[in-house]
């Protein structure tokens, strides 16, 4: 009976490890050669059959859209991974870091992807709501510190780091984005430069002139 068992759970254990193999050099292929990139070139990469990758991933927007999926959570683990960060808006800063490296696998993806991330779709709605539930906890804990200013939402947060991403798309777009990022991730700490501004005090007896008009 239990040969039996280990029978039955060996080829499902491999079924998973296959899969997991292709995701990850489906993520370095496309990455690398774009939408163009072949299915054989993702089946070479990961060591298996072009029927096993079929069998898992029957067209490539299926493919592109687990590929997706993945990355959407493992995004959502690393802000669980960092709530507990020492420095809350520096996990914020990492988690947005990490992002952009979501950001240039997705491109890679867009065209044949494009259907499925339409506003509305229901691949849209599970990316939109667990990245916007993920930095919304980063986000919460910094405001909660007093590092960083309340005036914001997640979802206007998510919005700017994605403008950030896809306003450049040339060679090199991801260390602009970087910069960029901490520029932006700075200035949402107007509560902490606001502490650290020195203020005019006045010396007693003497007035503030008055500026002559």
């Amino acid at each position: 009976m239990d040969d039996q068992t280990d029978q039955t759970r060996k080829p499902r254990a491999d079924a998973v490890r296959n899969r997991e193999r292709v995701l990850e050099a489906a993520k370095l292929v496309f990455n690398a050669g774009g939408s163009e990139a072949s299915l054989e070139a993702v089946a070479k990469r990961a060591g298996v059959g072009i029927g096993t990758l079929y069998r898992h991933f029957p067209t490539r927007e299926a493919l592109f859209e687990a590929v997706y999926r993945r990355e959407v959570e493992q995004l959502s683990e690393l802000a669980e991974q960092l709530k507990n960060a020492k420095d809350p808006v520096e996990a914020l800063r990492r988690w947005l870091r990490s992002g952009v490296e979501f950001v240039a696998t997705k491109k890679g993806m867009m065209a044949a992807l494009a259907l499925a991330v339409q506003s509305g779709s229901e691949l849209h709605a599970f990316s939109f709501e667990r990245l916007t539930k993920a930095i919304g906890s980063l986000l919460d804990r910094a405001v909660a510190a007093g590092e960083m200013r309340a005036d914001i939402n997640p979802e206007d947060l998510l919005r700017a780091f994605f403008g950030m991403c896809y306003v450049h798309d040339q060679p090199g777009w991801q260390a602009t984005a970087l910069r960029l990022l901490d520029v932006f991730v700075d200035g949402l700490r107007v509560q902490a430069a606001m502490k650290a501004r020195p203020r005019a005090i006045a010396k007693p007896g003497k007035k503030v002139a008055k500026q002559k008009r």
